[in-house]
């Protein structure tokens, strides 16, 4: 895993001049039930809490990290996570990692706030959603056409992959397709 961190780092890290400019803020935004990540069902979503994240995030990015601040904001309700994100708009952050939970595949209004924020947003799931076979349901996202990307199956790490991504996004780093 460190290995893999450390070509991840030096193959994504943003050019200095990104690095330097100002602080970059990132929602961290979880829905229903991810209260509790690292303790809940932790055979399906890991043992990781979210208090890793800054310092996974850090072995990603090393020094570029630290022009990055990260708010958490975790609800078990819907209209509260739409709140959330029309707040992150008002605020002009740079981004969100969101981890909607079941509302992913069942949220009509999360995917119109998405639509018309133009806040970008990197869709993460602890789990990987596509290996669920007993629960077909979770294979679909209403959310992921107005996200930049999705991150799944990788634990924690992939709060900080989804960070990464947008850091990415942000400075017009465009992989080719």
């Amino acid at each position: 895993m460190v290995a893999f961190l450390a070509r991840v780092k030096r193959a994504c890290t943003p050019k200095p001049q990104a690095a330097a400019m100002k602080t970059r803020k990132y929602l961290v935004l979880n829905g229903p039930n991810l209260g509790h990540i690292g303790d809940r069902q932790p055979e399906i979503y890991g043992s990781q809490g979210l208090d890793s994240l800054p310092g996974l995030l850090t072995e990603l990015l090393g020094e570029g990290a630290e022009g990055i601040e990260l708010l958490f904001h975790q609800s078990n309700f819907e209209g509260n996570l739409i709140d959330r994100l029309e707040t992150a708009r008002r605020e002009g952050l740079d981004g969100v990692a969101m981890n909607a939970g079941a509302l992913t595949h069942t949220s009509l209004a999360l995917a119109d706030c998405l639509a018309w924020i133009g806040v970008p947003c990197v869709e993460v799931h602890l789990s990987n959603i596509f290996a669920r076979t007993d629960e077909p349901l979770r294979q679909k996202s209403l959310m992921g056409k107005s996200c930049i990307g999705v991150v799944a199956g990788f634990g924690i790490l992939g709060y900080a992959l989804a960070v990464l991504a947008l850091e990415r996004h942000n400075a017009g780093v465009q992989d080719k397709k």
